[in-house]
This record gives structure tokens, sequence and C-alpha cells, in this order.
């Protein structure tokens, strides 16, 4: 009789052996990949009405959007806000240490492409050369108003009322103009991303895909979803073999399935 566990154990097993057998690893990681770090999803507005219930009938689009900062820029930073603190207490998970050991060990090196803002890769001591984050990182900012410029967020500390959450601290200011500042990242309906910090991680990115063409490249995708599918496709279409985790939403936490392609 085949059961999940012996299932699981023959998935395993194999991607195991993809790895003992890769010159080259490429991590891709989505949201699913910070749950374990207590980062929320936004599986749907379902799961962002329960990370954040003060924006019940509120859509996560219409809320992560340029438009709202210059609509309510108070809510627009209370939950932009909310999240680069979220990001800064919460230090990344033990998966990473095991990810980056892995990584450092292949003969032919590793990239990670991960669409997560929350910068937990540059934390766990990723070489920062090697990562690239394609819908940006909420620890940048840029104006809101169209300065050029971007700049680290190292200096803002937002106070976020916990009931309503809107910012009820001073607002980020651009340095240059004095305008509103906004996270650096992609946002919704964003035809004023400043991407240029990440289309030169994506320049390396693809150097670096070059010279691994003709190896063994492992993939392995954690936590990617499908509804805005920028590292699945990417993960399909550059793998020697691919390793597909996700979390089975049935099963206890610690359980994840292996999809071998």
């Amino acid at each position: 009789m085949t059961t999940l566990s012996t299932v699981f154990e023959t998935d395993y097993a194999a991607a195991a052996q993809f790895l003992a057998n890769a010159d080259a690893l490429l991590i891709g990681a989505g949201a699913g990949m910070g749950v374990d770090s207590g980062l929320p999803t936004f599986r749907g507005n379902h799961g962002f009405w329960t990370a954040y219930p003060a924006y019940q009938g509120r859509s996560f689009a219409d809320l992560a959007c340029p438009k709202t900062f210059t609509a309510d820029p108070e809510l627009a930073w209370g939950f932009y806000g909310h999240r680069l603190n979220l990001y800064r207490q919460r230090p990344p998970h033990a998966g990473f240490a095991i990810l980056r050991r892995w990584a450092e060990a292949m003969p032919h090196g590793y990239f990670v492409m991960t669409s997560n803002v929350d910068s937990h890769f540059h934390r766990a001591d990723f070489d920062s050369e090697r990562v690239y984050e394609c819908h940006g990182s909420i620890h940048h900012l840029q104006c809101h108003a169209g300065c050029s410029e971007t700049w680290p967020a190292d200096a803002v500390q937002l106070e976020i009322d916990p009931q309503t959450c809107h910012a009820r601290s001073a607002l980020p200011r651009c340095p240059h103009c004095g305008a509103l500042a906004r996270p650096n990242l992609l946002m919704f309906y964003d035809g004023d991303w400043l991407g240029a910090r990440y289309e030169a991680q994506r320049r390396r990115y693809k150097t670096w895909l070059r010279t691994v063409q003709d190896r063994r490249l492992v993939v392995l995708e954690l936590g990617a979803g499908t509804t805005i599918a920028t590292v699945r496709r990417e993960c399909e279409y550059a793998a020697w073999q691919l390793i597909l985790l996700c979390q089975i939403e049935t099963q206890p936490i610690d359980f994840a399935k292996i999809h071998i392609k």
C-alpha cells in the first residue's frame, strides 16, 4: 500500500539525488518562503483580511498600488509601514541557512530569484551579488512625485495604529524634493516603479545563467504562487531539473509536497 509518507520519502530521495548531481543551483522563492518566519502570504482577499482585518472589504490589489499613496497616504503607509516593521522584527528561519549551505557547495555557483520584498535572503547572508529581487524591496524608497532617485529605508520608523492600520507618525519624505516617499517595490497598476537597482540584479542573474546553460542546473522553487507567476515561469524555463516545494493545505505545516519535473 502506498502511503503519503512513502510518496514523500520517494520524492525527497529523488530531490536529494538531483541536488547531489547538480553543477549549479537556482533558488526561486515566493511568499510561501516567509511563512515559517511568521510572514503573511496574502493569498486572496481572505488571506489579506486575515492579516489585516481593518481592511475588510477592500482588495489587496486596490490598496497596494500607487494611487492609494495619493488618495490616502496614511492608509498606504499604514500597510507598508506595518510590513516594514514586521520584516525587520522577524528573522529569516533556519531553512535559509540550509539553502545557503547547499548553494555555496555548488561547483558553478548559485543564484536566488525572489518575488519577496522582505530582503530576508540578504539578512541570511546570501551574497548580495547573487540575489535578484524581481519585485523590488520594501527596504528601499523612492519619491512618489517622480524624482529619479532611490534610497535606503533605514531611517524610517513608523508608528501604526493597530486598530485602523493607519500610520500615525510623520510619513517618509523624499530627501531631494520633500514630496511623499513610497516603497521602491513593484505595486499593482504601477507605472512609476524605479527598477534600475533590480534591473542591475537581473543583468547579473542573466549573465550567470548563460555561464551554466550547458551545466546541470537544478532549480529549487519554494512557495511561489501562480496568480503572479513571475518566479514560476522563470524556474520552469531555466531548469535542467525542477524541484517544486509547496505546502499541502490539509496537512500540518511541516509537510510539503515535492513535484519533480
